[in-house]
């Protein structure tokens, strides 16, 4: 019976193992790529990423489960948009940001892009605010970074003004949102906002002369377009809809 009983005992344990094993190979990973840039041109204002297009994917998919790493331009703490922080922007993703002190932590020490590689990862995500238009959108180490997800089957996704970073993204010698369907900030959202002779291009039309089909919803209403791999979102409150869309995606690659 003591012999059984080891037996039993030893077969739980290898069965424990391997059950652990195989989750630990079953858990998604997702790179998140955040501006560096914190200057809103020569307003003297300043800028970064939009804290609820951080913090809406980032509970989306780390409460499913899924590893998130955070990597920026030039490491260290990104900037935040000090008018995300404005309380008439809270939502309660962005209270909870403001609360974990883990993430924020995380936040202080982001990984650098270039020291990011693709094949550690499942996906990658773009979070907006203006920054991206001034450093991602000419970033080689990220352009490089997003044909390389794509081009290996990866999804890739963006909010709001982080499509801007698709502008030199080229795969087989052609532009990667040539022929997709796409969304991103739309141009009567960036006059609304009074920024349209402030940014370095308009988003919407950057898509455009890259030979996307561009489509957008009602402005400030949530809009998200899936083609493929490429997963867009047009505003801050598509934030959200874009993580559900990637997280759909990820869950069918097993």
């Amino acid at each position: 019976m003591k012999k059984i009983a080891l037996f039993a005992i030893i077969a739980l344990t290898v069965s424990c193992i391997t059950a652990t094993a195989q989750n630990k190979k079953n858990m998604k990973k997702v790179l998140f790529v955040v501006t560096s840039h914190d200057k809103l041109g020569d307003t003297g204002e300043k800028t970064g990423f939009w804290t609820e297009e951080f913090a809406a994917p980032y509970y989306e998919l780390l409460d499913k489960g899924v590893t998130i790493d955070v990597a920026t331009p030039l490491g260290g703490q990104p900037p935040i948009d000090p008018k995300s922080e404005d309380p008439s922007a809270a939502t309660e993703d962005t209270k909870r940001f403001d609360a974990d002190t883990e993430l924020l932590a995380k936040l202080k020490n982001t990984k650098k892009l270039v020291d990011v590689k693709e094949s550690d990862y499942d996906a990658v995500f773009y979070p907006g605010g203006h920054g991206p238009l001034w450093d991602l959108a000419t970033d080689a180490t990220s352009s490089a970074l997003i044909e390389a997800f794509y081009t290996n089957n990866k999804p890739v996704a963006f909010v709001c003004h982080s499509p801007a970073v698709l502008k030199n993204v080229k795969v087989n010698g052609e532009f990667l949102v040539k022929g997709k369907k796409v969304t991103g900030f739309s141009n009567t959202e960036e006059a609304a906002v009074g920024l349209t002779d402030v940014v370095p291009f308009l988003l919407e039309d950057a898509l455009q002369a890259n030979g996307a089909t561009y489509s957008k919803g009602a402005d400030w209403h949530p809009y998200t377009v899936e083609d493929g791999l490429l997963i867009t979102g047009q505003n801050p409150a598509s934030s959200k809809l874009v993580a559900e869309k990637l997280l759909n995606q990820l869950n069918s690659k097993k």
